[in-house]
């Protein structure tokens, strides 16, 4: 059995947090997954910065410019991640645009992850069509999870769709927004994680978008399997000492 659906079976209330690699400095990436793991996050999702992250509000945006500009690439990325499964044993994902994807192939993408202990992949821009035609035998191959996303605005049909298509878990964008808003859960945005959860859907499903404190992470986990955090975990960590950094802001996860 994976680790993600090992986890999904075992816990509730599943913290996933976001951070960018060969962000603060080049080198930090295995030491935030590390720590992280220590402090209690259950997932992680490692993101390989693209130079136009179109999806991403202005932090992480600024922290994906930073880690470009100090030189990292997906190629340096794996190089690091070869000392990934040393001390970290949670589900990890690499979170990224299509783009430097397929630059880099996406075969030798899939085999790369598979090598280093990859556990899967969000890839919010490579169409489902695309998907299913031309790349799932190869995720599949290689025992990665592709996470598909949706929104308020994704139709049944297509929910059903990417759920049949789905081997680790779905992602609900809270909004249609960028990353970086703060979760606000209206009439609407209630109805619409009603509506997910009344759906039955086969695979588990984690809220991102807006989720940035113990109460936003609480009222996204009362409709979903758990939350994802990303904007405020990259803001945290910008300056200061990272392992300190780190440890205070999941103690405010912690009941």
């Amino acid at each position: 059995m994976n680790r993600i659906k090992h986890l999904f079976q075992e816990k509730k209330n599943i913290l996933s947090i976001y951070y960018t690699a060969g962000y603060p400095n080049t080198g930090d990436t295995i030491q935030i997954a590390e720590a992280l793991q220590k402090s209690g996050a259950d997932i992680l999702e490692i993101g390989f910065p693209y130079s136009d992250p179109v999806a991403d509000g202005p932090v992480i945006q600024a922290s994906s410019k930073q880690s470009l500009d100090q030189g990292m690439t997906l190629k340096l990325l794996f190089e690091q991640l070869k000392e990934l499964r040393k001390n970290v044993t949670i589900p990890v994902l690499l979170m990224g645009y299509v783009n430097p994807v397929l630059q880099f192939g996406v075969e030798k993408f899939c085999e790369a992850c598979a090598e280093v202990g990859v556990d899967g992949c969000i890839v919010p821009d490579l169409p489902m069509v695309e998907y299913e035609e031309f790349y799932k035998d190869c995720f599949e191959k290689h025992n990665l999870a592709n996470v598909f996303l949706i929104t308020p605005q994704t139709a049944e049909e297509r929910i059903r769709k990417i759920d049949g298509l789905t081997n680790g878990f779905i992602y609900l964008l809270s909004s249609s927004a960028t990353t970086g808003k703060n979760l606000e859960v209206g009439n609407t945005t209630e109805a619409y994680f009603s509506r997910i959860k009344a759906m039955d859907l086969k695979n588990p499903t984690m809220i991102g978008f807006g989720i940035s404190d113990k109460q936003t992470f609480d009222k996204a986990c009362s409709y979903a399997n758990g939350a994802i955090i990303g904007t405020a975990f990259v803001k945290a960590i910008s300056e200061g000492n990272l392992e300190e950094n780190i440890s205070n802001f999941m103690k405010k996860f912690k009941d």
